[in-house]
């Protein structure tokens, strides 16, 4: 027997009988492909979605797991009513200001746990913190002084303060 899902991808309610990974789900069958799928171990980043405001990984999260929480991916962008829209907004503004993306793959990744930082930030965020929140994403061109300027440069667009920490840029 077929079981159906109701989702709340991007904004839009979504009704699917898919099982598997909810990365297929969203890259497959939604059509959604800025998330991507990298090491398929959840150790990678290209993967990550927010969900329920919180970067996660969703190359091995089954679709059940999604039922009931707000997905959002990159292309969410195309929808301003959503809370995070004016963060992506900005460091996707940012991103290409700082050249921070090389070869692309990482980029997703890094743009949605930067997101899910600046929506949970009190009026300030460190380097530290920043630093911490993109740990999790490999990426191999080495742009990853470009990203942090990056993100400090959102921040800032975004009314929060940008503290320095012991750790340099």
């Amino acid at each position: 027997m077929l079981h159906t899902h109701s989702l709340k991808i991007n904004g839009e309610s979504i009704q699917t009988g898919f099982e598997g990974a909810a990365l297929q789900l969203i890259r497959n069958q939604l059509g959604l492909t800025a998330s991507r799928f990298g090491c398929g171990q959840e150790q990678c980043g290209a993967c990550h979605v927010l969900i329920d405001g919180q970067s996660k990984p969703s190359c091995q999260m089954t679709v059940d797991a999604l039922v009931g929480r707000s997905v959002v991916t990159l292309e969410s962008a195309q929808n301003p009513e959503l809370p995070s829209s004016p963060y992506l907004n900005a460091l996707q503004a940012a991103f290409i200001d700082e050249q921070a993306a090389q070869c692309g793959y990482c980029t997703s990744g890094l743009l949605i746990s930067a997101v899910a930082l600046l929506m949970s930030a009190h009026e300030t965020v460190s380097d530290l913190q920043i630093r911490e929140a993109l740990e999790p994403h490999l990426c191999r061109c080495g742009t990853h002084n470009r990203v942090l300027r990056a993100v400090k440069k959102a921040a800032l667009q975004c009314g929060l303060k940008v503290t320095p920490s012991e750790v340099s840029a």
